[in-house]
């Protein structure tokens, strides 16, 4: 962010959100959604679940998710009117594979 590099921050923001979202815990589709305010649990914490924690190997994996989707997106762009979004979404792609290969320029 210091560096002002807005395709590391981006890139670094969203696999972020990603793994945030993998660490999240399923609801069965067996529990029921709509159920009347009075049914509700009350007082603080009482909705929270205790979040999942990713192996290194699972974190890994969403990183690389994230880049090969980056790289997808990027290759399917090939209007020439695109060609900023796709030059920046390869960048994003190149900083996440970065940090896999761990040469972490930080």
């Amino acid at each position: 962010m210091r560096a002002r590099d807005k395709a590391a921050v981006s890139a670094l923001r969203t696999t972020l959100a990603a793994l945030d979202n993998a660490e999240a815990v399923p609801v069965p589709e067996s529990e029921p959604r709509g159920s009347a305010l009075e049914q509700s649990p009350v007082g603080a914490g009482a909705t929270e679940a205790e979040r999942r924690e990713l192996s290194e190997l699972g974190v890994v994996a969403v990183v690389r998710a994230e880049a090969a989707e980056r790289l997808e997106a990027a290759a399917s762009l090939t209007s020439p009117a695109h060609a900023d979004r796709a030059a920046l979404l390869r960048a994003e792609a190149a900083v996440l594979l970065r940090f896999l290969d761990g040469s972490d320029p930080a």
